[in-house]
């Protein structure tokens, strides 16, 4: 996610992490988990039916006797212990008042039995008629319900368009203390999942369009409504964005098909070049893009952008250069989440840290865009100093450690300035320590090793020092021990 009002608003104003047992390229190898939704949208009623046949493969060696759901669309309930936005955000987030939603589950088929729970109704637990062993699977069917609220975010029914990012129930990922459960912080992205494959079928009124995570497979009309089918593999989720006002823009950038979607009267074109040349700058650089489609869309939100597999979410208020920017920064995220996952609830630099500093050099090789490498670093540099100073005078000291859960950050002020930020200066250090060679060598097979699973940071660091001896500058930087 890319949240360029914070970075601006600054500007002017340990190595830990869970060890995660599973991963997705072992699930391609020997068998997978798999979805098959299909949802229907009530424009009237602003509601989403949905049944989703799971299957599960158990990819841990382990015996599993329950299965453990994120139910993310709870989070908008009038009753949620965590919202979804921050008071900070809540009059870009609440266009027309305050508005809740909330996610029902109707009943769930082929377990023993299931509740909802949670820190805050936001875990559906399903246990199932048998234990699944070791690269066996189970299937259970979950029917629900997701109210949607009037919101410009990533789940909501915005003035224009209807966004659906983590609008199914889905599985949490799974490490050595069991599976994940975290409730939905509006710091960051609270979300940690394996990867899986999506059969996705929706079912609209026929005067709207959808833009998918998914490849089309099928299309039919029947009366008023309009059926299309979608194909996506080895993905950590699925998202969607609908409008009966869409226009589209096609372009092949490799073996892939962007598809960028909008609702203006001018086509724009600057943001289709940097959505396809980031696209191939990030494949030649780190490793091939693994999806054949991608979609950019622009569509109301709170914050700058937000990233899915195989799609990104672009807030359609954006002047033509911060739009650029963040296409820059949510494509980056297709290689830093996308395809390699990591712990975003304790370990946010991971990705965010690795996406904004491949946007900076995607651009440092891109110039007629405008954006420099220093001027990106100086912006940074300035941006943390003011969050240092402020922090240390409101609370007398700053914490500056990087690895820390969502929930430990005092503000999203703080969260972008350690994450974003510091993330940045961190990779630059190492850069300048390590020389481009052995850097995007380290960066490269980082990927390639860890691609479709979920890499913990010690994961990455290995990399970077089976290049260089650069153990410990990561470590005074994750640490809170350098100066900056």
């Amino acid at each position: 996610m890319k949240k360029t009002f914070i970075i601006l608003a600054a500007a002017t104003a340990v190595l830990a992490a869970l060890p995660f047992t599973t991963a997705c390229n072992r699930n391609a190898q020997q068998g997978t988990s798999k979805y098959v939704i299909s949802a229907t949208y009530d424009e009237k009623e602003n509601t989403l039916t949905g049944v989703t046949d799971f299957t599960f493969y158990n990819s841990t060696e382990n015996e599993i006797s329950d299965l453990q759901f994120n139910i993310w669309g709870n989070a908008y309930r009038k009753d949620a212990k965590f919202k979804p936005v921050s008071d900070a955000l809540a009059s870009k987030a609440y266009y027309a008042g305050t508005s809740y939603g909330g996610e029902t589950v109707e009943k769930v088929e082929g377990c023993a039995s299931w509740e909802i729970g949670g820190e805050d109704q936001n875990i559906l637990n399903v246990v199932l008629n048998s234990p699944v062993y070791p690269e066996q699977t189970a299937k259970v069917t979950i029917s629900y319900t997701l109210d949607l609220a009037k919101i410009n975010h990533r789940t909501g029914v915005t003035a224009s368009t209807v966004n659906l990012g983590n609008f199914y129930p889905v599985l949490c990922a799974y490490s050595q203390e069991g599976f994940i459960k975290t409730p939905y912080y509006s710091n960051g992205d609270p979300f940690v999942s394996e990867c899986a494959d999506y059969d996705v079928t929706f079912t609209l009124p026929k005067q709207y369009t959808a833009a998918t995570s998914g490849k089309e497979l099928s299309r039919s009309e029947s009366g008023d409504n309009v059926t299309t089918r979608y194909e996506l593999k080895k993905a950590r989720d699925f998202a969607a964005v609908l409008s009966d006002k869409f226009k589209t823009v096609k372009r092949d950038a490799g073996k892939c098909e962007v598809t960028l979607y909008y609702c203006g009267d001018s086509e724009p074109k600057r943001e289709m070049d940097a959505a396809c040349e980031s696209l191939e700058y990030y494949s030649r650089t780190f490793g091939e893009y693994a999806y054949p489609t991608l979609s950019v869309v622009f569509t109301p939100l709170c914050v700058s952008g937000m990233e899915y597999p195989a799609l990104t979410m672009i807030n359609n208020t954006l002047d033509e250069a911060d739009s650029v920017y963040t296409i820059a920064h949510e494509n980056a995220h297709q290689w830093w989440y996308a395809m390699i996952g990591n712990d975003q609830v304790n370990c946010a630099w991971q990705d965010e840290g690795l996406a904004e500093y491949s946007t900076v050099c995607f651009f440092e090789n891109h110039p007629s865009y405008g954006f420099t490498r220093t001027s990106a670093l100086g912006g940074a540099i300035k941006a943390y100093r003011a969050y240092y100073s402020v922090y240390n005078q409101i609370f007398g000291k700053a914490d500056t450690t990087m690895t820390r859960n969502l929930g430990e950050f005092a503000s999203e002020y703080e969260y972008v300035n350690i994450a974003y930020n510091k993330g940045l200066l961190m990779f630059e250090a190492a850069r300048s320590a390590m020389g481009d060679k052995k850097f995007f060598a380290a960066a490269k097979s980082y990927f390639e090793s860890n691609r479709f699973k979920i890499a913990a940071p010690e994961e990455l660091v290995s990399h970077f020092a089976a290049q260089h001896d650069i153990e410990g500058l990561f470590t005074s930087y994750i640490e809170g021990k350098v100066i900056i």
